[in-house]
């Protein structure tokens, strides 16, 4: 799988992740980020021209340079300093109470150990911090729940890990937030892989 997860894969997720249905998703959660904004998987950078102008600082982390290299903004011209760190979610590179707004669009899906990445993101947080949260996932109807789960190994073999059934909320929730704010809605296209969910959780 070497030559697809570096020259096919990051290709297949940037198209993927463009579609006009997620960037729409994108633009509702994206502009509420304030202050230091920590974006976890920022991909190819499709989020960037999202950020309002209360952004301070934006640190954005993703462990594939080759599909950072797929980004095509300027980004000496964003508006607020910005940096990439090539890291994982489960070992931020960010010091304690540092963050206002953690930003995670379309990767909860594929962090594999999320318990590990819910508890360095409370760590960069600062206690009055946010995170955004826009993501797909567990459909609420069972006859698709069991698509996704027959679906699911073969999907997430060739998807970069993603997982088309994780319960985003649940997840959030069992591991130290509270949800201020969800929205859900089914985006067009292949139902298993199309539940989408977006909102505000902080700190509990």
């Amino acid at each position: 799988m070497g030559f697809y997860n570096k020259f096919i894969l990051p290709k297949a997720i940037h198209w993927a992740c463009s579609q006009k249905p997620s960037m729409l998703q994108r633009a509702k959660i994206v502009p509420l980020a304030k202050g230091n904004v920590l974006e976890i998987g920022v991909g190819s950078g499709l989020n960037l021209s999202f950020y309002g102008k209360e952004v301070k600082c934006l640190t954005a982390i993703d462990p594939s340079e080759d599909l950072w290299k797929k980004n095509s903004l300027d980004t000496t011209a964003l508006p607020f300093e910005f940096n990439f760190i090539k890291a994982i979610a489960e070992a931020i590179p960010l010091a304690d109470n540092t963050v206002d707004t953690v930003v995670m669009t379309y990767v909860m899906c594929t962090i594999p150990n999320l318990n590990t990445a819910f508890l360095e993101i409370k760590r960069v947080l600062k206690p009055s911090g946010r995170l955004l949260f826009c993501e797909h996932g567990k459909a609420p109807e069972k006859g698709i729940q069991k698509y996704q789960n027959i679906a699911n190994p073969f999907w997430k073999r060739i998807g970069g890990g993603c997982n088309l059934n994780r319960d985003i909320p649940t997840l959030i929730k069992e591991n130290g937030f509270t949800i201020k704010k969800l929205e859900t809605m089914y985006l067009p296209g292949w139902k298993p892989a199309s539940y989408n969910y977006w909102g505000i959780a902080e700190i509990s």
